[in-house]
């Protein structure tokens, strides 16, 4: 601490660090003291409040659920936009955010300008807010929730009868599972949805990870949600599942959280205030409701396997039933609902990607390499990256075709090519998957089975309970006691403990008062405050350590007893290590085939946009990556000639989908109709200039198999060698042709013939469209458009530890690792 050498040299050490540590320490003290009474000051006054969403925007409720027929405690309201900005516009697809209702208040969605919301403000969308109430409607059930919702996304949906797409919604943690279940029985209400670190298959894992999924298990089953629930008058206490969250990290709830508040006492107060008022803000849901929860999802894990219906049995809930996007949002640092949970749902839904190709579904997720579950919610870098980058992209997810994809997100390389269709610092592109993908980010499903022993055993505790002992605990309960329970919870008596209702704690905030005006913060090189800093580190340490071993013990316990075959026989279960089985249903395989009938006419008849389009497809099939730099440019120039050919997103993305089930059904036939749905040279020419100027949008050099399938196809439209040559190999990266506009006139007198003449059935189709004589050919315009105003030059992302910037790393094998597949 001071110098040895001194010392024995006869020369006493300076007191000067000591007075100054001491004198630091005791003002810091009377302040962070202060800013836990200021916490609890803010407590009361949120609860007087009526508990408020914690959004920092303003809004309006434009629909209050406890007016519904079948009612609940949610509200929808509309997000009005601050002045920094831009205006909402119309036209352009809405937003809407779910908040999860799991122990917290809404708001976290748009807990702060750089968030969720404001994302969405920021781009000019429209954007809505679910939020709750804290005391749920007497009688309120998960379907009255659910029925909410779905008038909530009707209203939105009779608010923007014009915009470019249905809702775009994202549901956070609890809200993505709510989210999912009413995509599922109301699909036409939503577009595409994004599922935030949501859990869906809730027995998934890491062996020696993960150890909340254990929790119900080690306390015997869902029997202690119901006498939770019978304490509380009938009503569960929010501030419970908080608890549970706070447990996982004991190293961050006893200590890191509370000294971080300690060590930046100057600066850290009103981020940390912040952010209390939301935790602190617990509450309530019907016993009935976590009983649902409980039963069906986290113990029950029933929301996969379509076992989940409405009470009159008319509504079946099956995944498969989604017929919108559906994006998964997903971190490796997230110890709540980790990646496992996230995804593993695929697998239980789809044999293979075949199969969700086959049942037309698009499902993208993306991993984040560290973010943890709040901070999937609440970073600003997330929000700014991830969050913004799917925003970003949501017309082309919306038209991706159906398939399983990984988001990767990057900063934009200096030399990238097509630098003016990117926006902003990020770059996206989707990566073609399969279900194996899936199944590598875990370490096997066998653990899996011993959670059908925990399912069985927590039916037989709830039996027992419901029927010897629930009717006890309910008569010694009432609303005096349920309310002294709660207010005696530790989450919510150490904020009344230190505010301004304990009436000895009077003098402290003057006291704050005169310590700020007088404050002399201690060097950080005083040698005091190093060894407190080391002092810090070793109890961060020691806590993480009796956490692994915690977790550990827990861990083995659970298999010690799930995972016994005596076990199973005994309760009735098929024994752990029986493989799992899984066959698609024949009624799956049935439409699929239906569908391929009612797709074979397609083959041979169409219009010039199904024509180039699989052109399009056809040239790119075998790529397995999917860049957003083309699809900006098709927009583009779709937007240039709207008025000539007015095709909208929506149009689009059908044709895209029946272009590569056509493609991917029979190339060969495919290939030879293409000269009947381009039946003119000159467009066969256009359109295949187009498709070449495509492939060079997101790279320097067509790649090699791209070039043979452009040759195959120029081959097949019999493209004279004048009409290709020197447009493969290293060209130089040219703009995008307009080579739309004569497609456009032709289509414009397609139209004009097809309501000339009455409706033929595709049979009855000509084999090839001829123009009349009398109508002039639309001219070939080979002139370039000059490509929109140049984006400013990027400078070079900053380099991180030395290294150049990569991507969002996934923790399984690495997405580069991975060989390219069929997108």
């Amino acid at each position: 601490m001071w110098s040895t050498t001194a010392v024995q040299g006869g020369v006493l050490p300076s007191a000067q660090p000591l007075f100054d540590y001491w004198l630091d320490a005791c003002q810091r003290g009377i302040l962070y003291w202060d800013t836990l009474y200021r916490r609890g000051e803010a407590y009361l006054e949120h609860c007087e409040s009526g508990k408020p969403p914690v959004l920092v925007f303003d809004y309006q409720i434009i629909m209050d659920a406890r007016e519904l027929p079948d009612p609940a405690n949610y509200a929808l309201a509309a997000i009005k936009p601050p002045s920094n900005c831009p205006a909402t516009d119309a036209s352009k697809r809405p937003f809407v955010v779910i908040d999860p209702r799991a122990g917290h208040g809404p708001g976290i969605g748009g807990f702060k300008m750089d968030s969720e919301i404001g994302i969405a403000l920021q781009q000019g969308h429209p954007c809505y807010f679910v939020m709750f109430f804290p005391q749920p409607v007497p009688g309120q059930t998960i379907e009255s929730v659910a029925k909410a919702e779905g008038h909530f996304l009707a209203r939105v949906n009779e608010l923007h009868p014009d915009s470019d797409g249905k809702p775009f919604v994202i549901g956070n943690c609890q809200g993505g599972w709510a989210l999912a279940m009413l995509a599922s029985v109301a699909p036409e209400l939503v577009g595409p949805i994004l599922l935030a670190g949501s859990p869906l298959s809730y027995w998934a894992g890491v062996r020696g990870k993960n150890p909340m999924r254990y929790a119900g298990g080690l306390t015997g089953g869902t029997w202690t949600a119901s006498l939770a629930g019978d304490l509380g008058n009938g009503r569960f206490d929010g501030a419970h599942l908080v608890e549970n969250f706070e447990k996982l990290d004991p190293a961050n709830t006893l200590w890191k959280k509370s000294y971080n508040l300690y060590a930046k006492v100057d600066t850290e107060p009103s981020r940390y205030l912040e952010f209390e008022r939301w935790w602190g803000g617990h509450y309530l849901l019907n016993k009935a409701e976590m009983e649902w929860i409980t039963q069906k999802l986290f113990v029950g894990n029933e929301l996969v396997h379509g076992n989940i219906a409405s009470h009159d049995g008319k509504l079946r809930v099956d995944m498969r039933n989604i017929r919108s996007p559906i994006m998964v949002f997903a971190s490796w640092g997230d110890n709540i609902t980790p990646p496992q949970q996230a995804l593993n749902w695929v697998a239980d839904l789809y044999d293979s990607v075949e199969d969700i190709r086959n049942n037309e579904q698009t499902i993208v997720y993306c991993l984040h390499n560290k973010v943890g579950h709040l901070g999937i919610f609440v970073s600003a870098g997330v929000a700014n990256k991830e969050h913004s980058e799917f925003a970003s992209a949501l017309d082309l997810i919306d038209v991706l075709a159906p398939g399983l994809y990984e988001a990767i997100i990057e900063d934009v390389a200096p030399d990238a090519p097509g630098q003016e269709y990117i926006e902003g610092r990020y770059i996206i592109r989707f990566e073609a998957r399969d279900v194996p993908d899936i199944l590598a980010l875990d370490d096997g499903r066998e653990d899996e089975q011993a959670f059908e022993v925990v399912k069985r055993a927590s039916e037989i505790n709830q039996g027992v309970y419901d029927r010897y002992f629930s009717a006890a605990v309910r008569t010694f309960s009432n609303e005096a006691s349920a309310r002294l329970l709660r207010e005696l919870h530790p989450a919510r008596f150490e904020r009344t403990l230190i505010s301004p209702k304990n009436p000895w704690l009077w003098w402290l905030p003057g006291l704050a008062a005169q310590v700020r005006e007088q404050r002399k913060p201690v060097a950080a090189d005083n040698p005091l405050w190093q060894w407190q800093q080391q002092m810090s580190d070793f109890i961060v340490q020691s806590l993480d350590h009796y956490r692994d071993l915690r977790d550990a013990a827990q861990e083995q316990l659970f298999r010690a007893i799930y995972e016994s075959p005596q076990l199973a026989t005994l309760i009735g279960v098929q024994p752990a290590g029986e493989p799992r089985k899984q066959t698609l249903a024949w009624e799956s395989r049935e439409l699929a085939r239906l569908k391929r009938e009612a797709l074979d006419p397609s083959f041979e008849h169409g219009t010039l946009a199904d024509g180039f389009i699989r052109l399009l497809v056809y040239v790119g099939i075998g790529m397995g990556v999917i860049d957003e730099r083309p699809f900006n440019a098709i927009r583009r120039t779709m937007r240039n000639i709207h008025n000539e050919y007015p095709l909208t997103l929506m149009q689009l993305k059908d044709t895209i989908r029946r272009q590569v089930s056509l493609v991917r059904a029979d190339h060969h036939r495919a290939l030879k109709g293409l000269s009947l749905l381009l039946p003119e040279q000159h467009i066969r020419h256009q359109a295949w200039m187009l498709v070449r100027d495509l492939q060079l949008v997101n790279k320097h050099e067509i790649p090699a198999e791209q070039r043979q399938r452009l040759e195959t196809v120029a081959d097949a439209l019999g493209l004279s060698e004048q009409d290709r040559q020197a447009v493969l190999g290293k060209t130089a990266q040219s703009p995008i042709a307009p080579v739309l506009q004569p497609l456009a006139a032709a289509a414009q007198q397609e139209a004009a013939e097809s309501k000339a003449t009455p409706a033929t059935s595709p049979a009855e189709k000509p084999a090839a469209r001829k123009p009349a004589a009398s109508q002039p050919k639309p001219a070939l315009d080979t002139t370039a458009i000059a490509p929109p105003a140049a984006a400013p030059k990027r400078k070079a992302p900053a380099k991180a530890n030395g290294k150049s910037p990569t991507g969002v790393k996934t923790g399984k094998p690495a997405a580069s690792d991975k060989p390219p597949r069929e997108s």
